[in-house]
């Protein structure tokens, strides 16, 4: 993989004690006039866990863990990280790769899918980096990776999983909701973000859990609530789960790379007390950053790129 110097990987960053909390909101809802109140509520949320985000231990395991599967298939090739809104920041990684003589890097992003949000702003949020460096290294962003195995198979197992955990007697005929991040009707790429989505829930739904009832649902919108947002909203589809005579349900994160706010707070509390509420029973299952098999989608993902099936 003569092509590339480096492998940076880039994520969105998240707070990691109490004293971060309202910068880091600042940071991600810079130019958006979000009310101070608003963003005080919001890090409420952080707060019940200390103030700290998941993602950057995430990323740090993960970091480490791509590192190993290079090593153990002969490959020597750099591993840097930086976050579009918290240290380390991207700037920096791009500025340590440059010092470092880095003059091409590819770039593994922790979001699988197309669209604004899930694809475009990373790559814009490489590109103002690279702007703050002199001399800084080419950096090509790799292809989605949604329906790759390093992706589908931990969902797959995460569901099996999580099935096994409800009752016996709950456990037939379960049904699925797989959430995702909602965005704008009005945002550009949202129908094949959606497309993509139903593809992944539509795969793991018929090889986890054939025969059982599924939908894919959205969560954590945010805006003003005239602003049309994709639909359903998780909280709806419970209480329609449940007006169904459905006395169980298994959630699925397929729209995330790892747990983060929008994980452990918008679903494991949220979501969760909305099912206690309706008497349904609720398990959520595993998103697939930690699994294994994650690691290694840089590595097929530059194999395909350049050639090289080490």
């Amino acid at each position: 993989m003569t092509s590339y110097d480096a492998l940076l990987l880039v994520s969105f960053g998240g707070p990691e004690g109490p004293g971060d909390v309202i910068p880091f909101l600042e940071n991600v809802t810079r130019g958006r006039n979000v009310p101070r109140e608003r963003l005080a509520v919001v890090g409420e949320h952080y707060m019940l866990f200390g103030g700290v985000s998941p993602i950057n231990g995430h990323c740090r395991a993960l970091k480490a863990a791509i590192e190993a599967d290079f090593a153990a298939h002969g490959l020597d090739l750099p591993v840097y990280w930086g976050n579009r809104h918290w240290d380390p920041f991207l700037a920096d990684a791009v500025r340590a790769m440059r010092d470092d003589g880095i003059r091409r890097a590819a770039a593994f992003v922790t979001s699988a899918y197309s669209g604004y949000s899930a694809c475009d702003q990373y790559v814009e949020a490489i590109e103002r980096a690279r702007a703050e460096v002199p001399g800084a290294p080419e950096i090509e962003k790799l292809p989605v990776y949604y329906d790759r195995p390093g992706f589908v198979e931990p969902l797959v197992d995460a569901v099996r999983a999580a099935l096994a955990e409800l009752p016996a007697h709950l456990r037939a005929g379960a049904p699925l909701a797989f959430t995702a991040h909602s965005v704008p009707l009005a945002q550009p790429g949202r129908e094949t973000y959606a497309a993509e989505l139903a593809v992944v829930a539509a795969r793991v739904a018929e090889r986890a859990a054939p025969g059982h009832p599924w939908e894919l649902v959205y969560q954590s919108r945010s805006g003003p609530p005239s602003q049309p947002w994709l639909e359903p909203d998780v909280g709806d589809h419970l209480e329609r789960l449940h007006n169904a005579g459905h006395d169980a349900v298994v959630v699925v994160p397929v729209g995330f790379v790892s747990d983060h706010m929008e994980v452990k707070y918008d679903l494991d509390v949220q979501a969760a007390d909305v099912a206690d509420k309706l008497g349904l029973a609720f398990v959520r299952a595993a998103t697939p950053g930690a699994d294994p098999r994650f690691a290694t989608l840089p590595r097929t993902l530059l194999a395909d790129r350049t050639g090289d099936d080490r």
